[in-house]
């Protein structure tokens, strides 16, 4: 069974920087599309951005520019790199990963984490 750990997440002053990281553990294949999804009280969860085993990248508008998505291929991790964060970031961020490419077109994904905290604040 796949099972995807978030971490890094955390308390940061305007300005600052963090980032999330999301191991998939329990399969022996790479995961063809990762990436990550924030949802912010009273909210709907929203695309953060994406990433395929093959580095074509998705972004949120609001996430480009300040945040990098990356991964790695070997360890089965994405990471979340998020500068300039403000205010309004604060939310909880979630993983998810599909073991299909078909999810990048569809953006329909099987496997999500359990979400890590954000909290951008002075």
């Amino acid at each position: 069974q796949v099972q995807l750990v978030e971490s890094g997440g955390g308390l940061v002053q305007p300005g600052g920087s963090l980032r999330l990281s999301c191991a998939a553990s329990g399969s022996s294949k790479t995961m063809p599309v990762m990436g990550w999804y924030r949802q912010a009280p009273g909210k709907q969860r929203e695309l953060v951005a994406g990433i395929t085993s093959g580095y074509e990248t998705r972004y949120a508008e609001f996430a480009q520019g300040r945040f990098t998505i990356s991964r790695d291929n070997a360890k089965n991790t994405v990471y979340l790199q998020m500068n300039s964060l403000k205010p309004e970031d604060t939310a909880v961020y979630f993983c998810y990963a599909d073991p299909l490419f078909q999810a990048w077109l569809l953006e329909d994904y099987t496997y999500w984490g359990q979400g890590t905290q954000v909290t951008v604040s002075s």
